[in-house]
């Protein structure tokens, strides 16, 4: 098209590339470029390093938030920050490390962060992961320095300033800026991130809180799409439906939707969701929403696809439920850790028993070089939780399993019976059954609060809430 009257004599006449940089360079109105705030968290991440601080004396800490793993090619996961980074900084940005630097006093601590391409820089379009052109507005370095109350610099200081720095502790994802290539991760330092972690504070309770009752709508949305799943889309249909719910209410699932119909419902970590959801068949449904504060809820129900248990399906939920009681009243402050386990095993080996499945005594599969009932019962069944969904891995086996239980501590009880299709070692009408019961549970000054109580456990109290409506989530 030629030059015309229309055209703006503002713009310069240049051409090929110098003329495209140029075209794109300009006239760019201003954009808002606000940081992610979530309500509490600066003060709760500064109460976080100060934490860290007084554990680890006179050391440099160094964290680094990670980046997003290449999918294919250009084309990457969606980016999800190191826990450990979030509980210190609550920042979400891509590349970020934080630097503490011991003082008389405690550390200074100061975040280091890659600065936006913004227009008239040729990154503006150039650059697929920070170019704006690509990515869409965001937000600068006081931005999050405002949002997060933490003193923020540009990553390319991070070299400069780590280059007299010969000894410190450091963790993060091994995809970390080239300043922390040659630096390796600190067994320490993880460690002592994870014990403190353990112990929950009123704001961490607050997003699991947000983060469970988000799950139970998820379950309710879920449960609600079952007659359309057995119709046609099967268990993706509802592993979807749960997804969507999960992003809807926070930023998105916590881990992999476990969805499993029928024999499926026997495989420990069904993820692949890819089968028919079958009439008559059990369903069991392992979800978990994590809130934008990246805590996450994980929670299990095992539902009747026809909204009623047969004899033989509640005979098998009634002896995982009966295990399950038996593991929360567990859950109390000064009790050992092992406790919850040792009780819900209890309960399952006794009743394997009852029915003739084990070859030994109950004693004897209860001891060290029994546990014939674990072939029904191979996993763990409970862990801690909070920003990851087996919260704390990092920990001491005297911090973790070894240790008593501490007001603040959040965990999970999951007991379960997973009769495999296959498994001939049972009879016909037990194969391919597969039922869990999962709770989310607060240890307090007094007892334990099952955080994910509005589900029921009880076969009856599970049909009855598979009929109640959908409540109004802005209520």
């Amino acid at each position: 098209m030629p030059r015309g009257a229309d055209e703006d004599p503002r713009m310069p006449r240049l051409g090929g590339a110098e003329g495209f940089a140029a075209f794109v360079a300009g006239q760019w109105g201003e954009q808002e470029r606000r940081a992610p705030d979530v309500p509490g968290s600066a003060a709760a991440c500064g109460a976080h390093r100060a934490r860290l601080s007084e554990a680890l004396p006179g050391q440099v800490i160094i964290v680094a938030g990670g980046r997003a793993p290449a999918r294919v090619n250009d084309c990457y996961y969606d980016f999800r920050p190191h826990s450990d980074f979030v509980w210190l900084t609550g920042c979400n940005a891509e590349d970020a490390v934080l630097v503490m630097t011991p003082t008389g006093a405690g550390h200074d601590a100061v975040l280091f962060l890659p600065v936006p391409f913004l227009p008239g820089e040729e990154g503006f379009y150039a650059d697929v992961v920070r170019g704006e052109l690509w990515v869409g507005p965001s937000p600068g370095l006081p931005d999050w320095e405002q949002a997060l109350d933490l003193p923020v610099r540009d990553l390319a200081e991070l070299d400069s300033t780590l280059r007299g720095v010969p000894q410190a502790l450091v963790t993060g994802h091994r995809d970390r800026p080239p300043a922390l290539d040659r630096r390796e991760d600190s067994a320490v330092l993880e460690r002592v991130l994870s014990e403190l972690r353990m112990i929950k504070d009123g704001w961490e309770i607050a997003q699991l809180r947000q983060a469970v009752d988000a799950t139970v709508l998820g379950f309710r949305q879920t449960v609600l799409e079952i007659p359309t799943a057995i119709r046609s889309g099967g268990e993706r249909w509802l592993q979807g439906t749960f997804d969507r719910a999960a992003r809807s209410y926070g930023n998105g699932p916590g881990y992999a939707t476990i969805v499993g119909s029928g024999h499926h419902a026997s495989t420990l970590h069904w993820v692949r969701a890819d089968g028919p959801v079958l009439p008559d068949e059990l369903l069991l449904l392992d979800m978990g929403v994590e809130a934008d504060s990246h805590y996450t809820a994980d929670v299990t129900r095992t539902f009747p696809t026809s909204g009623r248990f047969t004899d033989v399906q509640r005979r098998v939920h009634d002896l995982v439920e009966r295990s399950h009681r038996a593991g929360l009243a567990a859950v109390r402050p000064g009790r050992r850790y092992g406790d919850f386990f040792e009780a819900c095993m209890e309960v399952i080996a006794q009743g394997l028993f009852d029915w003739g499945l084990l070859t030994v005594s109950v004693d004897e599969a209860l001891s060290p070089r029994g546990q014939q009932h674990r072939r029904w019962l191979v996993c763990g069944i409970g862990h801690h939780l909070g920003l990851d969904v087996h919260d704390c891995s990092r920990a001491s086996y005297d911090a973790y399993q070894g240790a008593e239980l501490q007001p603040g501590v959040v965990m999970t009880v999951e007991p379960g019976l997973y009769f495999h299709a296959s498994d001939l070692a049972v009879p016909p009408e037990l194969r391919g059954l597969g039922v869990r019961l999962e709770d989310d549970v607060l240890v307090t000054a007094t007892g334990a609060d099952v955080l994910s109580e509005a589900l029921p456990i009880d076969a009856s109290g599970i049909e009855a809430w598979m009929r109640a409506p959908l409540p109004d989530p802005s209520a």
